[in-house]
């Protein structure tokens, strides 16, 4: 299982080959503080032998000194480097390690439990596949542990390991490995997650870390090691459409002229039809250039140079992709912002927006809402503070590609730059692009300057995924407008109201529950209203009936 092999001393070039074709898999750990994740890397980094005789000396050292297990070797010691953590017991920093076995080559990312360390957070999994997410078997389910599996859904990681630790201080209670296990199943079954593999464990003393523990007899799943070495990555950008935005326009002399980029996702052969998506161009690839010679095929994760049949016009930040899936190209997307900066977002103010190869200044116009991590609430904002997340919509100088980040997280993501100081103060990920007004819609990537407000016209508000994908009742405050209002429910909305979700308006105005009335006749849904001492409530949910031959008996819940 560790990282050991014969071939280090018999044939040193032929390891260094066998270890290059491994494959690499990216995770991270997470959850509540003092659930042990820095222990759990740090058991991972010596059972695979991967701590070297200087570090262990220093380990074995440090244990006595400030380690936390009366000078026996605390593992959490590999991870926690910074002095302010020794001293503390916890992490601040994101600490990354790099580990092999025989199989697989591993990068994790030991992440900050604490909430003011979202940010850190959320940086530590943006190139993350899989989360390991760490439940104390004692406390079980903590507002940390939500927050943490909503940030994990949030920057699109589908595969979780729910590791129940520190069994052994609960003598490995079968029952309450079970009760932690369903109680996180009902609480992510709104997250989108793909598949969710539940381990008990005890990262001090090694149980089902790499071996199967004598402690739990009952359990017959995966080590946690296994798990790592056999969860299937591999073919998932490889299925989706064909994306590469170009990175540099290679023209040596006149007779070569190549454009040079990372494939973004799916495959890429000779002959192969592609399209600009900024001009709407087509041409043929002629050939896959790489250092080493032509590939007769091109898949997610290479670097290569295309060349095509015609003379295109492309440039640096183009993206190239197949003719019958292409990109959003668009100046107005709506996305999830995370706010990673001191200074709070400032609605208006131009920032640099980056995307997986352009550059181009941008501005949030407005923050439709902001959500609570903790309750999953939506709650209504006008700013976003350090930590905070909301949806917002967004304004760029000129169009963009980009894909819905759940369709590709490589080019649905994005950050935001502060112009003055340089510093990184948002990341985003792209929901969808957001509908033009009438009068801008025959204009290239024009937008009036008038608001629907100014121009007389109800104010338009998206509901999308995210708006209906919270656990029990997702809440939309819109106390706080004033005049008209219309809804505009995309598709995943509305499947969202398909699978049993249901949403509370909270209006301020009587004359707003048309606007629900109407969205409600248009879609088929089914809502309910209620006055209270705040205003009127309005509840909207998908009413379902069963078929005529069972009877039509309904099964819906309201109020």
């Amino acid at each position: 299982m560790a990282h050991q092999s014969e071939l280090i001393e018999k044939d040193i070039l032929a390891y260094l080959k066998s270890h290059e074709e491994k494959t690499m898999l990216r995770f991270i750990t997470c959850g509540s503080v003092d659930d042990g994740k820095s222990t759990l890397i740090g058991r991972l980094l010596w059972d695979s032998k991967m701590v070297f005789e200087d570090q262990l000396a220093s380990l074995e050292a440090d244990s006595k000194k400030v380690g936390t297990q009366g000078g026996a070797i605390d593992y959490a010691l590999l991870l926690d480097g910074l002095q302010a953590e020794r001293e503390q017991g916890i992490t601040i920093d994101v600490a990354y390690r790099y580990f092999s076995t025989e199989r697989r080559k591993f990068i994790v990312a030991d992440t900050p439990g604490h909430e003011q360390y979202t940010r850190n957070m959320v940086t530590g999994a943006s190139t993350a596949q899989v989360a390991v997410i760490l439940v104390d078997a004692r406390k079980g389910l903590l507002t940390q542990t939500r927050r943490h599996s909503y940030l994990v859904s949030l920057v699109g990681i589908r595969h979780i390991v729910l590791a129940v630790n520190k069994m052994d201080l609960i003598d490995f209670d079968q029952q309450r490995f079970e009760a932690i296990r369903r109680d996180y199943e009902q609480f992510a079954a709104s997250l989108g997650f793909g598949d969710i593999t539940a381990i008990p464990l005890s990262a001090l003393g090694g149980d089902n870390m790499i071996e199967p523990s004598a402690n739990t007899p009952w359990y017959d799943g995966p080590t946690l090691m296994n798990y790592l070495e056999s969860v299937q990555i591999e073919g998932e950008d490889r299925e989706k459409p064909f994306r590469m935005p170009v990175q540099w326009v290679n023209r040596p002399h006149l007779d070569f002229r190549g454009f040079c980029g990372t494939v973004a996702s799916g495959v890429i052969r000779p002959g192969d039809e592609l399209l600009v998506a900024s001009s709407g161009l087509t041409s043929r690839v002629t050939r896959i250039v790489t250092m080493d010679g032509d590939l007769k095929e091109a898949v997610a994760g290479q670097s290569v140079t295309l060349t095509l049949v015609d003379e295109v016009d492309i440039s640096r930040g183009d993206m190239l992709s197949v003719i019958d899936a292409p990109p959003i190209y668009a100046r107005h997307p709506e996305a999830h912002l995370v706010w990673l900066h001191d200074e709070p977002l400032q609605p208006g103010q131009v920032y640099l927006v980056k995307t997986a190869a352009a550059m181009t200044p941008g501005r949030v116009t407005a923050v439709q809402y902001a959500v609570d991590v903790n309750t999953l609430e939506q709650k209504r904002a006008h700013t976003l503070r350090l930590n905070e997340i909301g949806v917002a919509s967004l304004e760029f100088d000129r169009p963009i590609s980009f894909d819905p980040y759940r369709q590709n997280r490589h080019t649905g993501s994005f950050i935001l730059i502060d112009r003055i100081t340089n510093a990184t103060v948002a990341a985003g990920m792209v929901i969808a692009a957001l509908p033009l007004e009438p009068e801008s819609a025959s204009k290239a990537g024009f937008r009036s300057k008038l608001s629907d407000t100014e121009r007389g016209l109800p104010r338009r508000i998206i509901l999308t995924e995210a708006t209906a994908s919270g656990t029990g009742v997702s809440v939309v405050d819109l106390t706080g407008e004033v005049g008209a209002i219309e809804f505009d429910a995309s598709a995943s909305f509305l499947e969202c109201l398909g699978k049993a979700n249901r949403i509370l308006f909270r209006l301020g105005d009587l004359g707003q529950l048309q606007a629900v009335a109407a969205m409600a006749f248009e879609h088929t849904l089914s809502f309910e209203f209620d006055r209270t001492a705040e205003g009127i409530s309005v509840l909207l949910f998908k009413r379902v009936t069963r078929s005529a031959n069972v009877g039509t008996d309904d099964v819906g819940t309201g109020i």
